[in-house]
């Protein structure tokens, strides 16, 4: 004899459904147990390996702080050379092995701006131009001065309207470096030479106009009178 199927009340449902689940995870646990404890054991060495990385990378941005700070006074005194080499028998290391060593680092990016304009202080335009291009440090004043030194590489090349968007570029790199009406005068005096005067008209009325004190206005009215 058949009996009738008792109806279950909301609760009772509820109730039943959190037993499946739970007993349907733990059973997925069961038949993947291995899999899973190979994930977290992944899971933990990317957190531990990343740990690592940015406590080493601290320990390596000091290391290139303190020699770049003993290899400065060469730097300083002119002696460029010296400067990218090192002193050889004692604790000053060149520029070179720095960057070489250091290089992912802020102080290593640092390094670069040094090595590249003491390679150009020495006329080795294509090793400056190397490592001008290769800064993606995090300091905006060296990211001007690298942008300047590229446009310097291509305004010795004669390709000059590379030279004006990079010196120009430099300009607008950071409001407060006092090195940009240079750099706009820079900009402007390639651009009349690539034959965009209109361009270079408006950076040299914004120099006059924006930097009455600056050494590159007193420059301003000589091309600005070529122009016209």
């Amino acid at each position: 004899m058949l009996t009738k199927k008792k109806k279950l009340s909301r609760k009772e449902i509820k109730k039943d459904k959190l037993v499946t689940s739970y007993y349907e995870s733990i059973s997925y646990f069961q038949q993947n147990k291995q899999k899973l404890l190979i994930y977290a054991g992944i899971a933990a060495v990317i957190v531990v390996a990343v740990l690592f990385y940015l406590n080493h990378r601290s320990q390596s941005n000091e290391a290139a702080g303190l020699q770049l700070a003993r290899v400065i006074p060469l730097y300083d005194a002119g002696s460029y050379l010296e400067a990218i080499e090192g002193r050889q028998g004692t604790n000053i290391v060149g520029l070179k092995k720095i960057v070489e060593e250091y290089g992912s680092t802020e102080n290593g990016e640092t390094a670069k701006i040094y090595l590249a304009n003491s390679y150009l202080f020495m006329g080795q335009l294509e090793d400056a131009f190397k490592y001008y291009s290769d800064y993606s440090g995090s300091i905006p004043m060296f990211n001007a001065v690298a942008l300047a030194g590229e446009a310097g590489y291509f305004e010795s090349k004669g390709e000059h309207k590379k030279a004006a968007d990079l010196y120009r570029k430099a300009s607008r790199v950071s409001e407060g470096n006092v090195l940009n009406p240079e750099y706009m005068l820079k900009a402007g005096i390639n651009y009349i030479k690539g034959g965009q005067n209109d361009v270079a008209k408006e950076l040299l009325e914004t120099i006059k106009r924006d930097y009455t004190t600056s050494s590159a206005a007193r420059d301003v009215d000589r091309f600005l009178t070529q122009l016209n």
